[in-house]
């Protein structure tokens, strides 16, 4: 019970935190991200990847639907946004002593967590394997 209790929490935390990110970007439009990739010359629309990494999976992570599969896809947001913001500076020190992405870090960690781990007892989805 209590290790199904503590994937519950983290996937309500990297889900219900990611979430809100992925809602600013629906509301405020995703110019940032299309600049961003066109910087890197990768095609912009690649952009549509957002919405489902930042919503739908966290969505799905909360409720525990395809809850390996939804970590692992936001995993590799988490990838895709280090890539293209921070690079390599994402392990440079701030004024306050941590990393500058250590955001995008943890929940690049807490993702892949509970892709390996898995969702645990508590959730919609009863399916097994990666797609437990």
């Amino acid at each position: 019970m209590g290790t199904d209790f503590g994937k519950l929490l983290l996937r309500l935390g990297v889900g219900g935190l990611m979430i809100f990110h992925g809602i600013y970007k629906l509301i405020h439009g995703h110019d940032f991200i299309i600049n961003q990739l066109s910087a890197k010359g990768l095609p912009t629309w690649l952009w549509l990847g957002v919405p489902i990494g930042e919503v739908v999976a966290p969505l799905f992570l909360i409720l525990g639907i395809a809850s390996r599969f939804s970590a692992a896809v936001i995993a590799f947001t988490m990838v895709m946004s280090i890539f293209l913001v921070n690079g390599m500076a994402v392990f440079n020190t701030t004024n306050t002593g941590g990393l500058a992405g250590e955001l995008n870090l943890l929940f690049l960690f807490s993702s892949l967590a509970i892709a390996f781990i898995g969702p645990g007892k508590f959730r919609l989805y009863k399916g097994a394997g990666f797609l437990a």
